[in-house]
């Protein structure tokens, strides 16, 4: 059973949903970044999403625009990245699941890619432009480092790429819950939690609800119907504000409303 299969299993069992929270390797810095996402595990976050920079990340808004575009000027590189993560896993037992872009993956190269971020330590790849039905050069290799594949399932996905997304998937399935970018307001919750509990006869696994979450509130209404929530622009915006130490406390309210 891998790390992040654990994980959920464990906060199940605790009556629980899970928080999962993004950071942008290299915001501002390396060793800014690694406080962020040691701040955020000792806070309650249960899988670390540890965002890869890149220079056309259209799935994200403003907020995550922004931290990719301070780490890319302070240098950061998918290499860079694996170290980071490796470094964090000498120092913390949350799951790290490598969030981005297919681009920087392809030039790396997916096998090597897999196995260097098996060696760093990480549990998992979410490649946000990466569709299940062209997945495969990565996934395979993926697999045979022992790494979870976290496909992408939007309000717009057809039937036959919610069964692709399913077969593919381990670890947990991120539904998307707005047709729109990162960080954009919440849209009707109704409709969302209508399409996660139509999606339960099609995905076993844990399904987390993301974009658009940014308040306890929000939170806790997603989790009365959704394995897991995810938060990130409201996270990078916290630390943008008042660094690590306010990340953490908006961390630590979003897991109280979890439990």
């Amino acid at each position: 059973m891998s790390r992040i299969a654990e994980t959920f299993e464990k906060v199940r069992g605790r009556g629980e949903r899970a928080l999962v929270a993004y950071v942008t390797a290299g915001d501002p810095d390396l060793a800014r970044s690694r406080e962020l996402a040691c701040a955020l595990a000792d806070a309650g976050v249960d899988v670390l999403e540890l965002g890869v920079p890149f220079s056309d990340p259209n799935a994200d808004g403003p907020a995550i625009q922004a931290a990719m575009g301070r780490a890319l000027a302070a240098g950061a590189t998918l290499a860079g990245v694996l170290e980071l993560c490796a470094d964090l896993r000498r120092q913390i037992a949350t799951p790290v699941v490598l969030f981005g872009y297919y681009n920087p993956v392809f030039v790396h190269g997916c096998a090597r890619f897999a196995a260097e971020a098996a060696a760093a330590g990480a549990d998992g790849a979410l490649v946000v432009d990466l569709p299940p039905e062209e997945a495969d050069e990565l996934l395979a290799p993926l697999r045979a480092h022992g790494l979870d594949f976290v496909p992408l399932v939007a309000p717009t996905s057809t039937e036959e790429r919610i069964l692709r997304a399913a077969r593919a998937a381990s670890g947990f399935v991120y539904y998307v819950s707005l047709t729109g970018v990162t960080g954009a307001a919440l849209s009707d919750l109704s409709d969302v939690e209508a399409h996660v509990r139509a999606l339960r006869s099609r995905i076993q696994l844990p399904i987390a609800v993301g974009f658009g979450v940014s308040t306890p509130a929000d939170a806790r209404r997603i989790g009365g119907f959704a394995d897991a929530v995810v938060v990130g622009s409201a996270i990078v915006r916290a630390a943008e504000r008042g660094g690590a130490a306010a990340a953490a406390e908006l961390a630590r309210s979003l897991k109280e409303a979890l439990r």
